[in-house]
């Protein structure tokens, strides 16, 4: 069990280890022109780490961003609902929905934990903290392509970048909201930021809750607070410390079952699991101490820590996979299930240095980043299971723990205790260095040539076993990249990079796994009007790693590995604004991921072979949204609406089961009948159609939601 450190403590660490870590804040935004020597530099903005001083144009990568405005406007309140923006992005299995995971262009990360992602350029998604409020999120950036020699440990495919709201020296304004959705769903937030003085100020951000689902016996409960702390010290330093709690109470949920390939086989509202299981327990409580520092018009220093710890509790009743012990196979009703209990618990601290700046050498313009990092993730997991007997004549029903999936009787039999499964901590230990060079070889042509290393230990104790298993690695990932000024609003744009990622955890065995190993390589061209009229990114990639892991279905925490796997594609993301002053947003991707190697599985019977589909990723998504600004009554308005186009998934690893492709509408409008007070409403999945999110086997389907809506009022001043 990890041991969590009280407040105080807790920030003196970060404090003694802030000079040797890197944050986002910078002078000006990416794209500004650089303030002479002579000038004095007051820093207010923040820029993101590994970044540079760069604007998108110039950077030889697909990057898409989801703001705060788009987010509030469709009345999205979920990380994973963000990412349905963009159609690079998949939904991926969600451990019964307390987790995010996702892939981008089709590649995920190890399925037994949840995605990584970078909040404010720090590693924080892999604990186990639920899934993502976007309360207290600026924006959402995905970032797509080779990245790895910069980023380190991400998939190739890309990775997310949560940017959080921060304290906006010298000012005063705040908002709050309250609002009633389907399901008798209320929810409050409030963000108010306050100048303390003319130098600090605290930005304190909070939300809660409550409600029931459009599944039988599920309800949720949500809180957080997400206060930031911002210090200027003289024109060129910015202090600034975020605080991170949130806690997430909701059964836990399998899904539904789909029998034969009927989909109908249950309702979708229909709860499988057992309601005297309780809620399962999701916390995060986190801390990011980060400092920026303008050294002149040309070089800016970053440094920062993070330490975050996360905890997962809870007990679930979920569909027993195997076929000898799943009695619903030979009647049709009668499910067999396990009982699991689990209780994660994980902690991660980060410490990262970047400097960025320019020169020149003779007729070349040089800008170079310069970083370190250090990461420590500790992961302990005690996991037990009950599994139902095999089904034979004499095998009854609560031997089965059998729930009757067209009458479920909930409690009928006495809640099975699990027995020890796994009980193991993963300590994965890391320290990486990258440079950057963006060099400006003509007026026109640019080239981007850098590289990172890394060196991995990792750990792992299985408590029940008695194996202790260590391993130590390192790789130098290169990275390289052109990007050519067609003219003034074109530009074209190459790259190619490596990746290198440890992966966690063993095999059943105890055995350690070989680190993921991956190539990209993607072309592109975007385009950029003044005023930001239209910008569009168009991109073709393709993606190749070794050493992909996938879930052990019959040795469940544990992973088995599957070998190769290849993703490529076409993609284009667009905003814009059309006649009328009507604004859109639009975004396509094609992907084809399949797996490049052979791999027989012998509890399920089942053989993954070269081109098989990787599970959940749909050959097309879409996303598209058309807003405009209105006037009702003499009062300002807003009204628009959005598609949202996934196509057919496969549903399991290795076998023909699909999921089928789903379209979904949605709405929305605001209208401010008063000074600083609006009224909005939101409608999703408008035709209520039926729908799934994601799905692990034909047992364990999550339905998507049916028609909901939401309506509130925003205050502001």
């Amino acid at each position: 069990m990890l041991r969590h450190a009280s407040r105080a403590s807790l920030m003196m660490r970060l404090a003694g280890s802030a000079l040797l870590a890197a944050a986002p804040a910078a002078a000006h935004e990416p794209g500004d022109d650089a303030a002479p020597a002579d000038q004095e530099i007051t820093v207010t903005g923040v820029r993101q780490a590994y970044r540079g001083d760069f604007t998108l144009a110039e950077i030889p990568q697909s990057i898409a961003q989801i703001d705060e405005e788009t987010l509030k406007e469709n009345n999205f309140l979920r990380l994973g609902d963000a990412l349905d923006l963009n159609a690079s992005v998949s939904r991926q299995n969600t451990l019964g929905g307390l987790f995010d995971s996702f892939a981008v262009r089709g590649f995920a990360g190890d399925e037994n934990i949840p995605t990584g992602y970078l909040v404010n350029g720090f590693n924080g998604g892999r604990g186990f903290g639920g899934p993502r409020d976007v309360a207290g999120i600026e924006r959402v950036e995905v970032l797509k392509g080779p990245a790895a020699a910069l980023l380190g440990r991400g998939e190739p495919g890309g990775t997310v970048n949560l940017v959080t709201k921060q304290a906006e020296i010298g000012r005063t304004f705040g908002s709050t909201s309250l609002q009633l959705g389907s399901f008798d769903r209320l929810r409050s937030e409030a963000d108010v930021n306050l100048a303390l003085t003319d130098t600090l100020t605290a930005r304190l951000i909070g939300y809660a809750e409550d409600g029931d689902t459009f599944r039988d016996s599920v309800d949720l409960h949500r809180r957080g607070f997400l206060p930031s702390v911002g210090l200027a010290i003289g024109s060129r330093t910015r202090l600034t410390y975020d605080f991170e709690w949130t806690r997430v109470e909701t059964p836990f949920d399998r899904g539904i079952v789909v029998l034969n390939g009927d989909f109908a086989t249950v309702p979708r509202t229909r709860f499988l699991g057992e309601p005297g299981d309780g809620d399962t327990v999701a916390r995060a409580t986190g801390h990011q101490l980060r400092v920026q520092h303008d050294l002149s018009g040309d070089w800016s220093l970053l440094v920062g820590a993070s330490l975050r710890d996360t905890l997962l509790t809870g007990f679930s009743s979920d569909a027993e996979l195997v076929p000898a012990r799943q009695k619903l196979f030979r009647d049709g009703r009668s499910l067999s299930r396990q009982r699991r209990s689990r209780r994660y618990d994980s902690r991660q601290w980060v410490v990262r240095a970047e400097l960025s700046g320019a020169f020149d050498t003779g007729t070349l313009g040089h800008r170079v980043l310069i970083g370190a990092d250090l990461d420590r993730f500790e992961n302990d997991q005690q996991f037990g299971r009950f599994r139902p007997a095999v089904v034979g004549a004499t095998t009854t029903d609560r031997a089965g723990y059998v729930l009757d999936i067209a009458d479920p009787v909930y409690g009928r039999f006495p809640l099975p205790t699990p027995g020890p499964q796994n009980d193991r901590l993963d300590v994965q230990e890391s320290g990486g260095a990258f440079v950057q060079d963006q060099i400006a070889l003509t007026d026109r042509l640019q080239l981007r040539v850098g590289g990172r290393y890394d060196s991995v230990r990792l750990r792992t104790l299985n408590r029940l076993t008695g194996i202790d298993s260590d391993r130590s690695v390192g790789r130098f990932s290169p990275q390289a990249g052109l990007v050519y000024r067609l003219s003034d609003p074109l530009t074209l744009y190459a790259a190619y990079g490596e990746g290198f990622r440890a992966n966690i955890g063993t095999d059943v065995t105890g055995a350690i796994f070989d680190p993921e190993i991956s190539r990209s390589k993607e072309v592109g061209i975007k385009l950029a009007l003044p005023g930001g009229r239209w910008n569009a990114t168009l991109a073709a990639f393709e993606l190749t790693k070794s050493n992909v892991l996938a879930s052990d279905t019959g040795n469940p925490g544990f992973s088995v590995a599957i070998g190769k796997a290849r993703s490529r594609g076409v993609e284009l993301d667009l905003t814009g604004r059309l006649p009328g002053d009507v604004e859109v947003l639009f975004s396509y991707a094609y992907l084809d991921a399949e797996a490049r190697s052979t791999l027989l599985e012998p509890n399920f019977n089942f053989q993954i072979r070269p081109g098989d589909r990787l599970v959940n990723i749909p050959d097309h998504s879409l996303n598209v949204q058309l807003a405009r600004d209105l006037t009702l009554a003499g009062r300002k308005a807003r009204a628009g609406g959005g598609m949202h186009h996934v196509g057919d998934r496969s549903g399991e690893t290795g076998t023909a089961f699909t999921l089928p492709s789903h379209t979904l509408a949605r709405i929305f409008g605001e209208v401010e009948p008063v000074d600083g007070v609006t009224l909005f409403a939101a409608v999703q999945n408008l035709f209520d159609a039926r729908w799934y999110a994601n799905s692990y086997s034909p047992l364990w389907v999550q339905p998507g939601a049916p028609r909901t809506a939401a309506i509130g009022l925003r205050t502001s001043f």
